[in-house]
């Protein structure tokens, strides 16, 4: 076999992880945020200053380390000690949380007699809501270490995508990022749709042509360089960007038709005949099985037309969840209910998905499936309602300690006018803040210097500890751009 063919075979014929699996390795990410932001509390206290001496290096040094270096070992050589390491970092943040507890425990201070009543009874700035910013940021960093990790061995093969039944954490991965792009949409941001809605549905086509265009540069550089890919996926010429930008156009012509405050009730019945038609018809069995590539475009490329389905589902059921997140809050006790419906939303998904598993078909992210959908919105507002409470143990923290200076995080509204200006000052030095600034480059520059890795690096060869110094060298240079294009205030817009 040739290199392509190994590297295809690699990532063929695959089953996925448990529902189990997955959910675990949802709390890495919010802890690694917990530690990261009592480490720069704890520094405050113990220096006075903020921030970090040589900012730029320091912030991207510590940033890196704490969030994205946890992540790629998780998925690596790690990836077997899941418990292990989620309990090392719960460690690690309870012992900061008790040096932050003991270096402010001198009497007569303001911070340390907050109490939880208290605390509850507070208000933050609602200028943004920052669990949906690093949720979004997020996966946006999982999917780019995804990509090239697939093609070594180090990275379980059960987390990378299902041939057409089961759930990997890359099938995850594929909805959670159409979910991420429905929370901030204009849609459930309550923007007022300008002119006549014919002229929106117009401005929406228009609005997508970069996607296209990286569609189709992905596709030819794909087929010029003879790169591996699984056919089944997307199909010969479909690629997710193409994805993409017929959701976004399909999505905001429904929501620009119907009501946006019933777009649950609109993904519910999308996923509901979808998964009608595929049970009653012929057409799951031709997206499955009938293997004749060369007949026609709808044939070459059946798992990506038909897959869309899906996708507009789950974009409907977060442009839901962004209008409920989004609404102006002020309290924390108001934000606490937040979390806690996010996380009983979840459980209910998760009831209906075991139902459906049990009496329909099992998830397949290839047929883009009703319980595909429930899996990727349940298991999508579990990790949004972690991050949030993440968030509300970082500003429990900041109250008692009284520092403020957390990038990425709420802030208590009682802050002063030139700690705006210094937080303001902050975020230019936050990788989160970076990425977020830059998402879709950040995606494309992850697309590109996968393709580089691959040509130059015998993937299936390398050992685990090579590997893994790939892996985070990659992430490192995919970081180090994006925080330099976010430090000079340079925002990369193709359109």
């Amino acid at each position: 076999m040739s290199q392509r063919d190994l590297k295809e075979a690699f990532v063929s014929n695959l089953s996925g992880t448990s529902l189990q699996e997955v959910g675990l390795g949802t709390f890495i990410s919010p802890l690694c945020l917990i530690n990261r932001g009592l480490l720069l509390i704890l520094y405050q206290q113990a220096k006075g200053t903020f921030p970090l001496p040589l900012p730029l290096i320091s912030h991207l040094l510590l940033d890196f380390s704490v969030l994205v270096l946890p992540l790629v070992v998780s998925c690596t050589v790690l990836s077997g000690l899941l418990h292990q390491v989620i309990a090392s970092l719960a460690l690690v943040a309870a012992c900061v949380f008790c040096c932050i507890r003991r270096t402010d425990g001198r009497p007569s201070t303001r911070h340390s007699k907050t109490t939880v009543g208290t605390f509850l009874q507070s208000h933050v700035q609602f200028n943004h809501v920052p669990f949906v910013t690093v949720f979004r940021v997020l996966v946006n960093v999982k999917t780019a270490i995804s990509i090239l990790a697939v093609d070594f061995s180090v990275f379980p093969r059960r987390y990378a995508k299902t041939e057409t039944y089961g759930t990997g954490v890359m099938d995850f991965g594929v909805g959670a990022y159409v979910f991420a792009n429905a929370l901030v949409c204009p849609e459930a941001r309550r923007k007022n749709i300008s002119g006549s809605k014919m002229n929106h549905i117009k401005k929406q086509l228009l609005s997508v042509w970069p996607l296209v265009v990286l569609g189709m540069v992905r596709l030819v550089s794909v087929k010029m360089t003879d790169y591996q890919e699984h056919v089944t996926e997307y199909g010969v010429h479909w690629n997710f960007f193409f994805t993409l930008a017929i959701v976004r156009v399909v999505a905001s012509t429904l929501l620009a038709i119907l009501p946006v405050s019933q777009s649950w009730v609109c993904s519910l019945l999308i996923s509901g005949i979808y998964q009608l038609t595929l049970e009653t018809s012929g057409l799951k069995a031709f997206i499955v099985h009938n293997n004749d590539r060369e007949k026609d475009f709808l044939h070459a490329n059946k798992e990506g037309i038909f897959s869309v389905v899906g996708y507009v589902a789950i974009y409907m059921a977060g442009v839901q969840v962004g209008l409920y997140v989004m609404q102006p809050r002020s309290q924390v006790k108001e934000w606490l209910k937040v979390l806690l419906n996010l996380l009983l939303g979840s459980v209910v998904l998760y009831a209906a998905l075991y139902t459906c598993q049990t009496l329909v078909e099992p998830v397949s992210r290839r047929l883009s499936n009703l319980p595909f959908f429930l899996w990727s919105v349940a298991q999508s507002m579990f990790f949004l309602s972690c991050l949030g409470i993440a968030d509300m143990v970082l500003l429990f923290s900041k109250r008692t300690s009284g520092s403020h200076f957390v990038p990425s995080s709420w802030n208590l509204h009682e802050k002063q006018s030139d700690s705006n200006k210094k937080t303001g000052e902050i975020d230019r030095f936050c990788l989160l803040q970076a990425v977020s600034r830059n998402q879709l480059l950040f995606f494309l520059l992850a697309n590109v210097m996968t393709g580089l890795t691959n040509s130059v690096v015998d993937t299936l060869g390398c050992s685990s500890s090579f590997s893994v110094c790939v892996l985070l060298t990659y992430m490192f240079m995919n970081c180090f751009v994006i925080c330099g294009l976010h430090h000079c205030g340079i925002t990369v817009k193709f359109w």
